[in-house]
């Protein structure tokens, strides 16, 4: 069986797409932009054939024909094998059980920040308050959306937990520039 841990986020987005049923990576492709999946995972067209390339490699997805309609490229459907479920699987359970470090670049710069003037730090979290507002517009209207049409919860959980964390992220930097412009927080 092929180690799961080595599945990457594309890897596995496509997977997933797999287990609902056959299909060719352009087809992933489009499907994971209607669903808005590129804020979960970075997909490219190129990157996902090469993801894809890379599972059938490992024996995790078999080709299954190759089709070509009217003037389109030749196209591999894909089905996901028995060890690709299996794979797949086993890196879900593992990274629902267990908290990973993924070494996000924020952290690191918050870190840092006080090797920058406290008034130059407070302007630069307001322009990341601005995008990261812009992006929690966009959930939760994405949320209602979804509520509105009756998708079941189970298929966005994913958005309520980055709503969240987007919530308690506003939160804390809110906090942080108030400590700042205060000077409770000596810089």
């Amino acid at each position: 069986m092929a180690r799961a841990t080595a599945l990457t986020p594309l890897g596995v987005a496509a997977l997933s797409l797999l287990v609902e049923e056959p299909m060719h990576p352009y087809e992933m492709y489009q499907l994971l932009i209607a669903r808005h999946e590129d804020r979960l995972v970075k997909v490219r067209p190129g990157t996902l054939y090469h993801a894809v390339g890379r599972l059938e490699d490992r024996g995790l997805v078999t080709a299954t024909g190759t089709d070509r309609g009217g003037n389109r490229p030749e196209r591999t459907t894909y089905t996901i094998s028995a060890a690709g479920r299996e794979a797949f699987t086993t890196w879900l359970q593992d990274m629902l059980a267990a908290p990973v470090n993924e070494y996000p670049a924020f952290p690191l710069a918050i870190s840092e920040a006080y090797n920058l003037p406290a008034g130059v730090v407070v302007e630069l979290l307001d322009r990341r308050l601005q995008a990261l507002e812009e992006q929690l517009g966009f959930l939760v209207s994405g949320e209602e959306l979804l509520a509105k049409k009756g998708v079941e919860r189970k298929y966005w959980i994913d958005v309520q937990y980055q709503l969240s964390t987007l919530r308690a992220e506003i939160a804390w930097i809110r906090s942080l520039q108030d400590q700042l412009r205060s000077g409770e927080l000596p810089w």
